[in-house]
């Protein structure tokens, strides 16, 4: 499982798991090694004690010449008989164990008598105790050092990764203009990281520019035969014709006019934020949403549907009127398109609008999919592509608001745009 650290934190950890290991080990090595030298340090020192009294002190008749931390036994001398809890001892060096106290015992067997040297150990232990004191703390100060290193460090190996990820966040690595950033990071992984980010900004950006020439380019060279379809309609309008070719003249003129609107919308959507007049907010949510009632309320009226538009609360901002429409004009089409009875209401809040309707609803596993392009529902009329509620939702998020759907309880959707953001 890949962790969720942040990679300094993770550096860090590694530096001071490494000297945890390390360090840990040392100061094991160094008890373990006391341990060791002391037991052979003593056994050589009680043995030459030993020699000493029973060489040199009894053979003189003296008294053992020893420190008050140590006593002398034998077997063969009464006055220094041997205590119980020693009279069973292996020959050689031992450790005993009397309540709290330790002592060490070496014993020596000579022609079948057994003589002991007791010694207490707490001097000693007092200088051990010292040197493990002395070793944890310099185990704990040496993982100290290692956090401390190891977030030091840590900071250094990261400046130039974090350096490139805010260029990379803050800079505007689409604009065709934007420097590369490889060429101020040496040639390391932090620079090949930089020339991929290089290379990957290019090939987005290549296909970004084809995306809007192509866009741009042909929403251009549509606008002409579309005038030219719209001015024919006007002219046709007054020529002597029948009820019926007059109702399909009627269909191809509004037709024309709804390719008019995307073309322009289009347009808008290709030249990004170049040309801040394409975006200019001139019109209140009221002023559309009238435009759009007397464009699509007939056609929702002849379907046999009641079509309102209805005011909850007072919107005072100003929006861009093409885009604002579009968006109105694909959630009532689509209305159109998947209610056969019932009614479809155009409600405007404060804020915001909501475009209601009593047809078959949008089961829940494709509420989110049909915002996507060329994604139609289950339950698909027409000849569409797909691409009305994927429109809406790129202008949406180019515009800083934000959409979603909801089932009504009475059977029905409900989608729901917000404006506040808009600027």
């Amino acid at each position: 499982m890949v962790s969720k650290q942040p990679f300094a934190r993770r550096i860090v950890i590694a530096f001071v798991f490494m000297t945890v290991l390390v360090s840990g080990a040392f100061s094991l090595s160094i008890v373990v090694i006391v341990q060791l030298i002391e037991v052979r340090l003593v056994s050589e020192e009680l043995r030459r004690k030993l020699d000493t009294v029973l060489d040199e002190d009894l053979k003189q008749g003296r008294l053992p010449r020893l420190h008050s931390s140590t006593r002398f036994y034998a077997s063969d001398r009464p006055e220094y008989a041997i205590p119980e809890q020693y009279a069973r001892l292996e020959e050689g060096f031992t450790e005993v164990l009397e309540g709290d106290q330790a002592f060490y015992v070496y014993t020596q067997e000579i022609n079948g008598k057994r003589y002991l040297l007791v010694q207490e150990q707490h001097e000693f232990e007092a200088r051990e105790q010292v040197l493990f004191n002395v070793v944890l703390a310099g185990f704990i100060f040496t993982v100290l050092g290692a956090w401390g290193l190891g977030w030091v460090m840590a900071r250094k190996v990261m400046a130039p990764v974090s350096r490139l990820a805010q260029q990379v966040r803050h800079r505007d690595q689409l604009d065709p203009l934007a420097p590369p950033l490889a060429p101020e990071y040496p040639d390391d992984e932090v620079g090949q990281l930089a020339a991929a980010f290089d290379s990957t900004l290019g090939q987005l950006r290549h296909s970004l520019e084809r995306e809007r020439l192509f866009t741009s380019d042909v929403s251009h060279e549509l606008r002409t035969p579309l005038m030219i379809i719209s001015s024919s309609c006007e002219l046709l309008e007054q020529a002597p014709l029948g009820p019926r070719q007059h109702e399909q003249l009627k269909r191809i003129a509004r037709a024309s006019g709804e390719m008019r609107d995307l073309v322009q919308t289009f347009l808008q959507l290709a030249r990004g934020k170049s040309k801040e007049t394409d975006f200019a907010a001139t019109a209140s949510l009221a002023q559309v949403a009238k435009q759009q009632c007397s464009r699509w309320g007939a056609l929702l009226q002849e379907k046999g549907l009641d079509f309102q538009c209805i005011s909850e609360g007072q919107d005072n901002g100003r929006y861009n009127p093409t885009l604002l429409g579009t968006v109105m004009a694909n959630l009532l089409r689509n209305a159109l398109h998947y209610t056969e009875r019932g009614h479809v209401h155009l409600v405007l809040e404060t804020g915001g609008f909501r475009v209601e309707d009593s047809g078959t609803g949008i089961p829940l596993d494709q509420q989110e999919l049909i915002f996507q392009p060329f994604v139609r529902g289950s339950q698909a009329r027409g000849e569409g592509l797909g691409l009305g509620l994927s429109l809406v939702k790129r202008i949406c998020a180019h515009q800083g608001w934000s959409i979603a759907i909801n089932d009504l309880t009475s059977g029905g959707s409900c989608f729901r745009v917000r404006l506040d953001n808009a600027v």
